[in-house]
């Protein structure tokens, strides 16, 4: 039987909803996580290849775009279509990619249609494979990118931005790293996304343990075998592993663990909400028939973004568990609207709240009819609203829990007490294991030079910290007041698709490239938003409401709401997002973009 089919008792969900919530506020919030730095430094080494030394670089160029991530492929893309040279990638990895050079843990797939989140497809002809596409085709795809766009010609990659100092008397941007290079730009571009720097739990012992551990950033396939296309990993046979996660990488990782080790503990703090996937290979002849023709991702990207966040269209395009939720609430708000009741914010809310609770009731009965195990099935069952944490999608994950040598520790909340020598210690009693790896995530909201890994210091010695002390100050998310050529590139105070980052990434970038091939042509030095365009930005921004996702009260901890903490100003501001939502701030920035005159920015010959 379907949620829509039996009654919900709505009282005792939003109760049990506020049990779970509560078992896991921790008064620590974010800082329960450790820093990848001192005896943690290790995490962040690159264990794809090899460094390679070279001499210190000393030149000039007319764009440094520092991140290889999709927001530095897009935005040197864009550039390189508006007609601007000079444009050099300065990354840490050691190719393009980002996210996708270094997640290359066992199954790591898109979990949004690979049709809507792998950029430039029209532009590189690329069709992608299957409806999420796995890592490796998404690592090719920023190969192809690079290659194609002429972005690494010029690119500098094993290479660390250490500081980003702003040079009034040239108009130049200089940039020092850890190569000892000095490179001067006349623009700077700031792509380094929200998630790129691992973090690793808190759990007293951490250090202590002395068998193998690992970050799913940074996969040890020589200790695991197999490879991320797929192979298995013949060398855990013999071992016993323990995965401390379960949310996003977890869920795509754990079914091949579970079918490679001895044995497996899936320790869980929080379960994930696990919808369907049903991934499925693209068919080339009904590819070429009905989607291939001029405009097309772009028609895919509007689609999903206006179905997703709740608008109208003829088709549902992409037909996911992104759009199916959003689906629900407009068919019930129709229905209302049909059955004479008039229009209103309380309808919509009502509407939300039913069509969530219908979900995710449908989702814990998934849990039941796919884990044979009845006291494990009950324990992977989320208690909370769907959008209050990432939303997983996967068709083996529950499975996994069905292998004879796979064990859910559920902490009810509490997490891992502690690691000891051997292993993991969990309801007073201890695991031994051979391997721990942490799926344990990026940092989210901890300050931008501790993220990043450099300052920026603009006009008057004023640095992007101070400035942003109290929380992010923008306009569009991308111009900064008192940092003149300098553009953010990301989703915060602009459009803030969560459930497809990429978007905001492209829009971002064509925003950039309009802005510096109209200031070149016209020949001005300096590109500055003005304080009185910043602060009506912010003003407009911390006039809406509360975000649906993550920014219900009652939701769980997690990255999504500050850990469950009071965001408070500062947080407000770090994820804030156009106030009538994605569709109408793309639309609004393509608009500003192409009238001319960039309002609300000086341009100073």
């Amino acid at each position: 039987m379907s949620a829509t089919e039996e009654t919900i008792d709505r009282d005792a969900v939003l109760e049990r909803y506020r049990i779970e919530r509560d078992k896991r506020l921790r008064p620590d919030g974010s800082d329960q996580y450790v820093e990848v730095s001192g005896v943690f430094a290790r995490y962040v080494d690159d264990p794809y290849v090899a460094r390679v030394e070279r001499e210190p670089v000393a030149d000039e160029v007319t764009v440094a775009v520092i991140g290889g991530g999709f927001a530095g492929l897009v935005t040197g893309a864009r550039l390189k279509q508006a007609g601007v040279t000079g444009v050099r990638i300065i990354e840490k990895g050691g190719d393009v990619g980002g996210t996708w050079y270094w997640n290359r843990y066992p199954g790591a797939q898109c979990d949004t249609h690979s049709f809507v989140y792998m950029p430039l497809l029209e532009e590189t002809g690329h069709m992608p494979s299957e409806k999420y596409a796995h890592g490796p085709e998404i690592l090719e795809h920023s190969r192809r990118i690079a290659e194609q766009f002429g972005l690494y010609d010029d690119a500098l990659f094993q290479t660390e931005v250490r500081s980003v100092t702003w040079e009034p008397e040239t108009s130049r941007w200089v940039i020092r790293t850890d190569r000892d290079d000095e490179i001067r730009a006349r623009y700077v571009t700031i792509g380094t996304g929200p998630l790129h720097r691992p973090k690793l739990p808190g759990i007293p012992g951490i250090e202590s343990f002395e068998g193998h551990t690992f970050h799913t950033s940074r996969w040890d396939y020589d200790y695991t075998g197999g490879d991320p296309s797929g192979a298995p990993m013949d060398r855990l046979a013999d071992k016993r592993v323990a995965v401390i996660g379960t949310g996003a990488t977890a869920v795509q990782c754990v079914p091949h663990l579970a079918r490679a080790a001895r044995e497996l503990y899936v320790c869980q703090r929080t379960p994930s909400s696990i919808d369907e996937r049903n991934n499925e290979p693209t068919d080339p002849a009904w590819f070429e028939r009905e989607v291939l023709s001029p405009g097309w991702q772009q028609r895919w990207l509007d689609n999903f973004c206006t179905l997703q966040t709740g608008g109208f269209a003829d088709e549902d395009l992409v037909r996911d568990g992104w759009t199916d939720i959003a689906g629900r609430i407009r068919d019930k708000v129709v229905k209302n609207l049909e059955d004479g009741k008039e229009f209103s914010m309380d309808l919509i809310d009502r509407a939300f709240d039913e069509s969530d609770l219908e979900k995710m009731t449908e989702i814990r009965a998934r849990v039941s009819a796919l884990v044979d195990d009845p006291r494990t099935a009950e324990a992977l069952k989320p208690w909370y609203r769907q959008l209050c944490k990432r939303p997983c999608f996967h068709d083996e994950y529950l499975q996994a829990f069905n292998e004879p040598g796979t064990r859910l520790l559920d902490t009810d909340g509490q997490g891992v007490e502690r690691i000891t020598a051997r292993g993991v210690v969990v309801a007073g009693v201890e695991h031994e294991v051979d391997c721990i790896v942490y799926a344990s995530g990026f940092e989210v909201g901890t300050d931008h030079v501790r993220r990043a890994g450099f300052e920026v210091t603009g006009r008057n010695g004023t640095t992007l910290t101070d400035w942003w002390s109290e929380g992010m100050r923008s306009l569009h998310g991308i111009h900064v007041h008192g940092f003149p050529n300098l553009f953010v590139i990301g989703s915060a105070q602009g459009g803030n698709l969560i459930s497809n980052y990429p978007h905001n990434l492209s829009e971002a970038a064509r925003a950039v490239a309009a802005v510096v091939a109209h200031a070149t042509a016209e020949q001005i030095d300096e590109v500055e938003v003005t304080a009185e365009a910043e602060k009506a930005w912010i003003d407009l921004l911390l006039g809406a409401g509360p975000r649906r996702v993550g920014g219900d009260p009652t939701c769980t901890p997690g990255y999504y709401n500050n850990e469950g903490q009071p965001a408070g100003l500062k947080g407000k501001l770090n994820s804030a997002g156009y106030p009538q939502g994605p569709v109408a701030f793309f639309a609004l920035l393509d608009e500003w973009r192409n009238s001319g005159d960039f309002a609300g920015l000086e341009l100073r010959p």
